[in-house]
Parts: structure tokens; sequence; C-alpha cells
């Protein structure tokens, strides 16, 4: 597991999130520790390295 810090797409503080890296690709949805909103994170690696990294806005 690495720590990744990131700006929220609702509330724009800067937080951050335990990402499994040993786990190519992933997608999932988890609520912002600030205001609670949900970030849908889409992250990849390659050889447990951090490689792309999406966090978005699912309200539209």
């Amino acid at each position: 597991m690495i720590e990744h810090y990131f700006i929220c797409p609702y509330c724009w503080e800067n937080i951050s999130m335990l990402l499994d890296n040993s786990v190519y690709s992933q997608t999932y949805i988890e609520d912002c520790e600030v205001c609670c909103n949900p970030i849908q994170v889409t992250a990849q690696f390659i050889n447990t390295e951090l490689t792309s990294f999406q966090a978005v806005n699912i309200e539209q």
C-alpha cells in the first residue's frame, strides 16, 4: 500500500488515500475525507510504481 495525495474534485482540499500497489489497474469509488462526496479513483501501477492516477467528480 502507498499513500497518495491529491486535490478533491469537489472541495479542492488536499487529501490522501491509500492505494494498493499490488493490483496493476484499479477503478473504484471512495468518499472524500473532508466533504464526503464520492470520487471515482483510477490508478495504474507498473512494478508497484504508480504510473497513472485520476480522481474525478462522479456527480455531473
